[in-house]
Order: C-alpha cells, then sequence, then structure tokens
C-alpha cells in the first residue's frame, strides 16, 4: 500500500496545525492570572476594626492612638518583593504628611526579619507584629486571596476609603491622602 505525498503533507500540516494552537494557548495564557477561591467568605467592613498587636518595643499599639488621623493601614511581609518595592515610598509619604497621615504596617512575618527590615529601609511608622488575627482582619476588611501586600486607607475615625491588594506607588497614593486631608 503506496501512501500519496499529499496525504503525508495534510497529516504534517494538521500536526504542526494542533502543536501551533496548543504553543499559542500556552503563550496567551501565560500572563493571566489564575483564578483562585476566597479562602473563606468573611463579611466586609467599612470601618476599621478595633485592633492590638505589639510593636518592635513589645510595646501593645492599638488602632485608638491614630484615630484622629488619615491612616494608611498595610499588611506585608519581609520576604515580599511589591512589599519591599513600596516600602521606601510610604516613609517619604510618612515623613511628607508629618502628624496628618498615619502608617501603620502589620507584618505577617517573625520579629528577627522585620526589626532587620525595619532598619535596612528606615521605617519610620509603627510596625507591628501580626499573626493569624491579622490575617482574619485583613479578610474581614476585604482581602478575600490573602494577597500581599494588602493597603487599606481610612479617613480620620476609621472610615475606609481604599482597599488595594498588591503594591502602591507614591503616585497613586499621594492624591487620595492630600484629598483626606484637605477635607478633614
Amino acid at each position: 500500500m503506496k501512501i500519496s505525498n499529499y496525504f503525508l503533507i495534510a497529516i504534517g500540516g494538521a500536526v504542526i496545525g494542533a502543536a501551533s494552537g496548543f504553543a499559542w494557548r500556552a503563550y496567551d495564557d501565560a500572563g493571566q492570572p489564575e483564578v483562585q477561591t476566597p479562602v473563606a467568605a468573611v463579611r466586609q467592613v467599612d470601618v476599621l476594626p478595633n485592633f492590638t498587636y505589639p510593636d518592635l518595643d513589645g510595646r501593645q499599639r492599638s488602632n485608638d492612638e491614630f484615630a484622629d488621623k488619615v491612616v494608611v493601614l498595610n499588611f506585608w511581609a519581609t520576604w515580599c518583593p511589591p512589599c519591599r518595592k513600596e516600602t521606601p515610598e510610604f516613609v517619604a509619604l510618612q515623613e511628607a504628611f508629618g502628624g496628618q497621615v498615619q502608617f501603620i504596617g502589620i507584618a505577617i512575618d517573625d520579629e528577627d526579619p522585620v526589626r532587620e527590615f525595619a532598619d535596612t529601609y528606615g521605617v519610620n511608622y509603627p510596625l507591628l507584629l501580626g499573626d493569624v488575627d491579622a490575617v482574619a482582619m485583613s479578610r474581614s476588611l476585604g482581602n478575600r486571596y490573602e494577597g500581599l501586600p494588602f493597603t487599606v486607607v481610612a479617613k480620620p475615625g476609621g472610615s475606609v476609603v481604599l482597599r488595594h491588594t498588591g503594591g502602591l506607588e507614591r503616585s497613586q497614593l499621594e492624591p487620595l491622602l492630600r484629598e483626606l486631608i484637605n477635607a478633614g
């Protein structure tokens, strides 16, 4: 039985076409985020919940201390690349806004790496040591997938005006902070 050249060319073309289709599909999906299921259904709150966590000196710090300020609450970790990238921006903004805005970092991490991180980056705002309760609090604030960094901005009094998962840059945050200060 003799196989015609046309038949072989047709089979080869089909194989190449199928391979190209699979390759394109893999390439096209490579940049797409994987769809995840939320860890748990949690009712999202619109006001910062009361919290108390220790700072790096062992002092218990509460959000009540900052109730009269715009608060930028940042959940982060030392091993998180976007967290490391945004920290110098937060340090600069804390310096620029002084007593009108209070950045608070809640580290989902161990004390020693957090202390080293604070020294390396010259962090000028409170870094608190979170635990599983801090992760639950971030979920209640809208961090359904427990992503880091996760940042919440609240007006004086605690009303939440921004929730953001992922790194933030000064140019994204500064206009909102100015608006909140001018409104207050």
